[in-house]
């Protein structure tokens, strides 16, 4: 860690009036924020950490992929330590997207959500989400959740290895954007949405995930680690399933990556 900024500063400041959110940890450079969470959660950290870096040298997202951190971009990771079993912590993915387009949206009104972890803005990712978790003995130890936000496009371009559609958040609103808000709203609006799914449960989130996905009634392609599966996505299921109507069969989907249709009916690659 380093001496405090005026970013570290006011960002410490505002998890005083949060309920979950309450120690702010803040490194210039560092390999992963998440590698760093799940590093403190072999110890006796706090539930409510809040880990953010300016730079990862070894960022990474779902399925092995790379993260990433480009300039201003928003690099958090938030241990949480709920009495969970283990089949549940993965939902905190979604709260985590619910909680990111209520934020997001302030800036822009096309923030889409698409199963289970990524924000769009016009079909392009403007934010993505990592979830993690440290299990003993069937018991859940803590969860890491990890996001990053595109807030302004790099001044050289994006990194010529990314393969997936992106953009930045400045790009698409008419107000310049504030890091330090940004991120303030940011967490603020997590630490709601989290009291709420302990307080209510996934009900209380499912619907308002739902409302904001991309595919919602639409038909998709699916890869589930094994095969292609295309249908209708009808439904979000009381577990955060992905529920699929393929030629009259509901299939579900507890993890994979989904393809979306462009205009002529082509599913992006």
């Amino acid at each position: 860690m380093i001496l405090k900024t005026s970013y570290h500063a006011q960002l410490e400041a505002s998890l005083q009036a949060l309920k979950h959110l309450h120690t702010l940890q803040y490194f210039k450079h560092i390999d992963s924020t998440n590698r760093e969470a799940m590093r403190q959660l072999e110890g006796e950290v706090q539930s409510g950490t809040v880990i953010i870096a300016d730079q990862q040298s070894a960022g990474r997202g779902r399925l092995g992929r790379v993260w990433h951190t480009v300039e201003d971009a928003l690099t958090i990771s938030i241990i949480f330590r709920p009495d969970l079993p283990p089949e549940k912590p993965p939902q905190l993915s979604l709260v985590t997207a619910v909680a990111l387009q209520q934020t997001l949206a302030n800036y822009c009104a096309d923030i889409r959500i698409k199963w289970p972890n990524d924000l769009l803005i016009h079909g392009a990712k403007v934010s993505g989400i990592l979830t993690e978790m440290r299990t003993q003995q069937k018991h859940v130890d803590g969860v890491v959740i990890g996001l990053g936000v595109n807030l302004k496009q790099p001044k050289n371009g994006w990194p010529s290895d990314i393969q997936q559609h992106v953009t930045d958040l400045q790009s698409h609103c008419m107000q310049p954007i504030s890091r330090t808000t940004c991120a303030m709203q940011i967490l603020a609006s997590l630490d709601r949405w989290y009291d709420i799914y302990l307080q209510q449960g996934f009900a209380a989130i499912r619907h308002r995930w739902w409302q904001y996905h991309i595919a919602s009634q639409q038909k998709v392609r699916v890869f589930n680690g094994n095969r292609y599966i295309e249908g209708v996505a009808i439904a979000l299921d009381d577990d955060g399933a992905l529920l699929l109507d393929v030629q009259g069969d509901i299939q579900r989907i507890m993890a994979g990556e989904v393809f979306l249709q462009d205009i002529s009916g082509s599913f992006e690659k």
